[in-house]
């Protein structure tokens, strides 16, 4: 079975490392990559700039996308991720401390699968990661355009 990659989008150094140590404490071994910032999330998923040698395999299973983040918004992202035919059916889960209605929308309208709000609490969002992993990765079925790359 092929592994599947997690595409952490966050600037935040304390959110990155909270999000690994709850995927490891989950026991979720799945290789994590971590950008920084809106570009630099956009250069790995296609293949630009120091990601231009990226093994087309290693497309993710899904992205975790902050919405505020520096160079280009989550939005921003998300709006060039749909736009692209060979990723408009990536999962994109915004995963955000904003609890923002607008935000909420906006998400959805620009095509989020799914958008979750960080818990303050580790135990709370140990659960969280615990049952996203458990459905992104092992009961979500993504379309055979994936599986043909």
């Amino acid at each position: 079975m092929e592994e599947k990659i997690i595409l952490l989008v966050e600037d935040n150094p304390d959110d990155v490392a909270l999000t690994i140590r709850a995927f490891e404490k989950n026991r979720i071994k799945n290789r994590i990559i971590v950008t920084e910032d809106g570009v630099e999330a956009l250069d790995y998923i296609f293949r630009r700039g120091k990601f231009e040698n990226r093994d087309l395999k290693e497309l993710p299973a899904v992205v975790l996308l902050d919405l505020k983040l520096p160079k280009l918004d989550g939005f921003e992202v998300l709006k060039a991720i749909r736009e692209n035919e060979l990723t408009k059916f990536l999962p994109v889960v915004i995963l955000t401390s904003s609890k923002e209605e607008q935000d909420i929308v906006k998400g959805y309208k620009n095509g989020a699968n799914s958008y979750i709000r960080k818990p303050v609490e580790f135990e709370k969002f140990f659960n969280v990661i615990q049952t996203l992993g458990l459905y992104w990765l092992i009961l979500n079925e993504p379309p055979n355009v994936f599986k043909n790359l």
